[in-house]
């Protein structure tokens, strides 16, 4: 369970990486792509922070996800540079991809019919022979 002090950091530091990668894109002049950050999740010690990032369009995910982890000590460097006058030490960034609304869509899909495992049981994992 989070401390108070860990949703303080994972905040700050949340807002401020949506600043640095929005910027980089914007910077790089990329267009039809959105990156934010989803969640941050920090460990108690406070020397870890795992960083969720949600992509648009999700099927440049792995692509955007690569170049993200190739430029964390750049990452990690801007990010310290903002929050120098309120953390001593920056975490190490551990990123990961978000895929929690590609899961949602999925259950939205079943639930409106066109992928109904009600009606076709063959949809169903737990069901196939293998």
């Amino acid at each position: 369970m989070e401390t108070n002090r860990q949703k303080k950091f994972g905040t700050l530091l949340q807002n401020d990486l949506v600043d640095i990668l929005q910027g980089e894109v914007r910077k790089n002049g990329m267009t039809n792509l959105i990156i934010s950050v989803s969640k941050v999740n920090v460990t108690s010690d406070l020397s870890i922070a795992k960083v969720f990032l949600s992509v648009f369009p999700s099927d440049k995910g792995a692509e955007i996800l690569a170049a993200v982890k190739s430029n964390t000590p750049m990452i990690k460097h801007d990010l310290a540079q903002r929050v120098k006058n309120q953390l001593r030490k920056v975490p190490n960034l551990v990123f990961y991809i978000d895929d929690s609304l590609d899961y949602i869509e999925n259950i939205d899909k079943a639930l409106k019919g066109e992928e109904n495992p009600v009606e076709n049981p063959e949809l169903l994992e737990k069901r196939k022979k293998a």
